[in-house]
């Protein structure tokens, strides 16, 4: 973040939520630039270096998942998507297109102000990825150099597969992953169709990681959608 604030990229064709945004965010000392097409969108992004983007899909010129990609393809940019479409398909879409996060319209400034915060410091973190040499998430510890996970103190063993995907999670704190995302990086592109095997893995991950597996206080589940390790303790 800048001193002046985080520069930040509104996508988004109506202008009364424009208008909305700008207020919430403003008095949150963010900088703010603005897009009502995707098109213009690309300009601003190219010219102006934004530190996020908030995108709604409900674009004039073109669906704001096809945008999503066009972006990965040359930014890591965060983007949080803003969208009326609430089905988890949609959501899914998005967030396996490269988006970080996604909020359903309406949503209040509260929670939209935690889903930026939660974004500028997963993209702050990944910047400075090489350097990091463990995580930590409460009594749970893991030494990625070691290859060692511990709970309050105590060695656990996970399988080969089990590390995969905590680390995978814990590298991705505060960020939604998909089931496929999830599949593709621990066992391979071939394995993009078997969600059952994220769901079994985690369930025994949580057995060893979570002080009570049923209700999860760190590895929580978005429903529909995928897994999402918290980088804050929600006690």
């Amino acid at each position: 973040m800048t001193a002046e604030g985080p520069l930040v990229l509104i996508v988004e064709d109506e202008a009364p939520l424009r208008k909305f945004l700008r207020a919430s965010l403003v008095s949150h000392g963010y900088r703010l630039i603005e897009a009502d097409t995707s098109n213009a969108a690309m300009q601003l992004l190219t010219t102006h270096a934004p530190e996020l983007v908030i995108l709604d899909l409900g674009l004039p010129d073109r669906d704001g998942i096809e945008l999503t990609r066009e972006i990965r393809g040359f930014s890591d940019v965060p983007i949080i998507v803003v969208s009326a479409r609430g089905k988890e398909e949609d959501k899914v879409l998005a967030l396996d297109a490269g988006a970080d996060d996604y909020l359903t319209k309406p949503f209040g400034v509260q929670e939209l102000l935690a889903r930026l915060r939660v974004a500028l410091r997963h993209a702050e973190r990944a910047r400075g990825e090489p350097a990091t040499q463990s995580f930590d998430a409460g009594t749970i510890h893991i030494d990625f150099a070691r290859r060692e996970v511990t709970v309050d103190g105590h060695d656990v063993h996970l399988t080969p597969t089990e590390y995969k995907l905590l680390v995978l999670l814990a590298k991705n704190a505060g960020k939604v992953l998909t089931h496929r995302q999830i599949l593709k990086d621990v066992w391979g592109p071939a394995y993009v169709s078997h969600p059952h095997y994220v769901r079994v893995h985690m369930a025994e991950l949580r057995k060893k990681v979570e002080a009570d597996p049923a209700r999860p206080r760190w590895i929580v589940t978005e429903p529909g959608v995928g897994y999402r390790f918290r980088d804050r303790d929600p006690g």
